[in-house]
């Protein structure tokens, strides 16, 4: 495992501390952990937004599409795609 020192605004500090007292981890643990969850929501927030596609967006956190889906369906996220969109999905398939 690598080290990385950064400094921390005292608002950052202290919520690591809470949350660490929460959850009866240590500081580093739930930094960590905290990193985890930001990468994660950036990359949701960025297959939202388009710019990333299901497959790029299970391939960024590290699971498989069908998990992907599951995680999606419980953060209440839906397919950036439009109507016409998914239609011309259809068409797709109905042309093989």
């Amino acid at each position: 495992m690598s080290v990385i020192s950064l400094r921390l605004k005292e608002r950052e500090l202290s919520r690591i501390e809470e949350l660490s007292k929460m959850e009866n981890k240590d500081k580093s643990t739930v930094a960590r952990e905290l990193l985890e969850y930001g990468w994660d929501f950036l990359m949701v927030k960025y297959y939202k937004e388009g710019k990333l596609s299901l497959s790029g967006l299970a391939t960024k956190l590290g699971i498989s599409v069908s998990e992907t889906i599951d995680l999606l369906s419980n953060l209440g996220v839906e397919a950036p795609i439009d109507y016409d969109d998914y239609l011309k999905g259809f068409e797709v398939l109905r042309d093989k």
